[in-house]
């Protein structure tokens, strides 16, 4: 590597969490390999004595595909965790920390003394890439054009493509807080292009399921309070207490969905949150006059909100029959119920399966009692509360973690290692799980959505209500979404996970899991998995990556 006497730089795995004040453990991560339709990444740290203004960066390779560079920016962490975290995290103060990936367009690179910074490169291949390993050359010059550093990358690519994924994955989607951020009326045009932006950002980091605010979403909302409105259902009060529903909304919503490569599509819950016992908020034609029906006043047993649903709910299984939706659509009634509100449970349920039984209805919710009792088809239990599911052998499961995940599981704090985010990939392969699931794609507000003004570049914790990172994997950036390290991590973990089922494919489950747990001490579970900087997850998955170029040689041969 060949650099200034003033000026130092290290190629490290994307693994690694580059800090202003801490110069980057470890050695130089130089090589690596890839398949075809996998995006693989690296990043070049790097360091100066004095002040080095609007730095140059340029990439060489042999690729023939374009890299992308971006700067790992820092933004401030005032609560990085709870006081009951366990050991498994880089650091416990308030600071700043590497998180969003800023567009080398969009901003300036600086050298600060004595700071540390990282770039983040990837490529995305495809078949079009030459197999076999190619060089990559990251030079970083002064603004004047003086050569600064050198940093060399070996990237092998073996010539097999990953699989479609099978995971259906969702980070809910916040409508609303589009429109707060951006100042733009909810579903006016200019909404509706930011809406596809974001959108699109999910989809191409595997994401394939979308939260649909058929109603405005009645999650992580005060009691007593609410949301703006996002609702895609127009609904018309008649005089002889009927309803009639319009569809437009929702059909343009499914249409950009489809258009970005959104495969389902999850109508938010029917019913409030922690035990179904109101009516989300909902908005209805009146006399000619706009007002809300249905809330926080509105019992969720009542007859007004059952005449509704047995109103609404055929309508809407009616459009999705119609409209070629019936094999991509998901339901839910409440969000986290707990084991004193089965009963308020359990009478939604009925509602929502007298009429939708025909598919898939799922909640988050961590009470095995909730499926035994035929109340849930679809459980998704945190992953710190699934072993009771796994060995009661719940057919198709799912599973999600959030804020209150943080004792020895995967998660995606500011301040956990971001192997322990990536590792996800490989605990939902071997456990076999049809889903994950997360609270905060861009959760923008403060808890219970009480300030609907803040800017996520500064508060990062939701007005200290959950560890920075738990709310949101992406930025509302000027020119559209703001990507984050963990977004990008969490991608690699589903990219693991393809690989794994490619070479399963060839080779059958048990040896592929066995090629995981080489050489570790214990068995992996949700709980159970090598700590530290991600050097044993790189070194699994490169065992996974030659066993598959084994295969392909000898299938080529």
């Amino acid at each position: 590597m060949e650099q200034s006497n003033l000026f130092q730089s290290i190629t490290l795995d994307a693994l690694s969490k580059v800090f202003a004040d801490e110069k980057p453990q470890g050695g130089a991560y130089t090589e690596g390999s890839a398949l075809y339709g996998e995006t693989f990444a690296f990043q070049v740290a790097y360091s100066a004595e004095r002040l080095f203004k609007n730095l140059q960066v340029e990439v060489e390779s042999s690729i023939g595909l374009p890299f992308h560079v971006r700067a790992v920016g820092l933004v401030p962490s005032e609560m990085p965790c709870y006081y009951d975290h366990d050991a498994d995290v880089l650091r416990t103060t308030a600071g700043l920390y590497p998180d969003p990936l800023y567009e080398l367009e969009h901003t300036a690179i600086h050298a600060l003394p004595e700071q540390w910074r990282s770039l983040w490169v990837h490529v995305e291949l495809d078949d079009t890439v030459q197999p076999g390993d190619h060089e990559v050359k990251v030079t970083i010059k002064s603004e004047e054009g003086a050569l600064l550093a050198t940093n060399s990358f070996m990237l092998n690519v073996i010539p097999a493509k990953l699989p479609k994924q099978r995971l259906i994955h969702t980070e809910w989607f916040h409508t609303d807080c589009i429109a707060t951020q951006y100042g733009v009326d909810v579903f006016s045009e200019a909404h509706w292009g930011l809406l596809a932006q974001f959108v699109g950002t999910a989809v191409k980091h595997g994401m394939n399921m979308i939260l649909t605010p058929q109603f405005t979403p009645p999650l992580d909302t005060a009691i007593g309070g609410e949301r703006p409105t996002v609702q895609l259902i127009n609904v018309e009060v008649l005089g002889d207490g009927t309803y009639r529903f319009g569809f437009d909304r929702l059909t343009r919503w499914v249409e950009m969905c489809r258009n970005a490569g959104v495969e389902y599509f999850e109508f938010s819950h029917l019913f409030t949150q922690w035990g179904a016992k109101h009516a989300p908020k909902i908005v209805a034609t009146v006399e000619g006059v706009e007002r809300q029906i249905f809330g926080w006043r509105t019992s969720s047993t009542s007859a007004e909100y059952r005449s509704f649903m047995d109103q609404f709910l055929p309508a809407l299984d009616g459009y999705i029959k119609n409209n070629g939706l019936a094999q991509q659509s998901w339901f839910h009634i409440s969000d986290e119920p707990s084991q004193d509100q089965l009963e308020t449970y359990m009478a939604a349920s009925e509602m929502v399966r007298k009429h939708l039984s025909a598919y898939p209805i799922m909640d988050a919710l961590s009470s095995l009692d909730f499926y035994e009792q035929g109340l849930v088809q679809r459980p998704i239990p945190a992953n710190n509360h699934i072993e009771p599911f796994l060995r009661s052998e719940v057919p198709d499961l799912w599973t999600y973690y959030c804020c209150s995940q943080d004792d020895q599981v995967s998660n995606r704090f500011f301040n956990m290692p971001s192997a322990r985010n990536r590792v996800l990939g490989f605990q939902l392969y071997k456990f076999g799980l049809q889903g994950f699931l997360h609270w905060g794609y861009n959760f923008w507000y403060t808890q219970y959505s009480a300030n609907q003004q803040i800017d996520p570049f500064r508060t990062t914790d939701a007005g200290a209500a959950f560890p920075s990172g738990d709310a949101y994997l992406v930025y509302p950036g000027e020119a559209g979404p703001v990507e984050s390290i963990r977004l990008e991590v969490l991608h690699q973990g589903l990219q693991d996970l393809r690989a794994l089922e490619l070479l399963e494919s060839w080779i059958g489950k048990e040896k592929t899991v066995a090629l995981i747990e080489e050489g570790i001490a214990a068995p992996i579970s949700f709980s159970e998995y090598p700590r530290g900087n991600g050097e044993w997850l790189l070194t699994a998955r490169e065992r996974i990556n030659q066993a598959i170029a084994a295969h392909c040689c000898l299938t080529n041969g």
